[in-house]
């Protein structure tokens, strides 16, 4: 499997995963159209269609660049989880059962283009398989590349400054946690995700990680200490 990861700032992600029909990018960084450029750029280089957009999530940093890319990819494919969706559609009611504690934070401008597919967990983007993965958004989720086990993992995980979940506060970048929903939901998806036992995991923000078990479990155990 080829994953090329595009960068926004050096900080901000998208991927774009290499598929029999085309590729399957996973989220548009942020910044508009120049997100969009920067993606396509990179989509031109690999000399194949970007056929379908993933999305982990619906904060800012993740669909900034959705609207450009959707205007310029006609018939693309967009999903995202049925919660998110309504993130991206800017309607912000909670759901029965969500922790009443929780609120949402970060940002979520939304975006004027509507998902043409919304995702469970189990699902198939691609080759890519839906994790559900929820905490640092309600409705957000993580892909597993079933061919070789690259874990997608959105904002469950960051690497900017060493392997950290968003459960905990990383001083070194503590932006991705400032941003969660709800901590404790976040370190069950954490432990969820490391049980997956990864080949290599890419996050939203920072480079793609070989062999990340160790650094996975270390993060895991330092948040439930907090």
């Amino acid at each position: 499997m080829t994953l090329t990861r595009v960068s926004r700032f050096g900080i901000v992600n998208a991927f774009l995963v290499e598929e029999e029909d085309g590729l399957t990018l996973v989220d548009t960084t942020i910044g508009g159209g120049r997100a969009a450029k920067a993606i396509l750029a990179a989509a031109a280089e690999l000399n194949r269609p970007i056929v379908r957009i993933a999305l982990t999530h619906a904060h800012q940093d993740h669909i900034g660049g959705l609207d450009a890319l959707a205007a310029q990819l006609p018939g693309v494919e967009v999903a995202i989880s049925a919660r998110d969706a309504r993130l991206l559609a800017k309607n912000t009611t909670t759901d029965p059962g969500e922790p009443p504690e929780a609120k949402l934070r970060g940002s979520y401008p939304g975006a004027k283009t509507q998902p043409t597919r919304m995702l469970s967990a189990g699902d198939r983007v691609g080759s890519l398989e839906v994790i559900a993965a929820p905490g640092h958004t309600p409705g957000h989720v993580a892909f597993l590349d079933t061919r070789d086990n690259t874990l997608i993992a959105g904002d469950a995980f960051s690497t900017l400054g060493g392997v950290a979940t968003t459960a905990k506060i990383n001083p070194r970048f503590p932006l991705p946690t400032l941003a969660t929903w709800h901590r404790p939901t976040a370190l069950e998806t954490a432990r969820t995700l490391r049980a997956i036992d990864p080949a290599r995991l890419a996050v939203g923000h920072g480079k793609t990680v070989d062999a990340p078990g160790a650094a996975m479990d270390a993060a895991i155990a330092k948040a439930a200490r907090a």
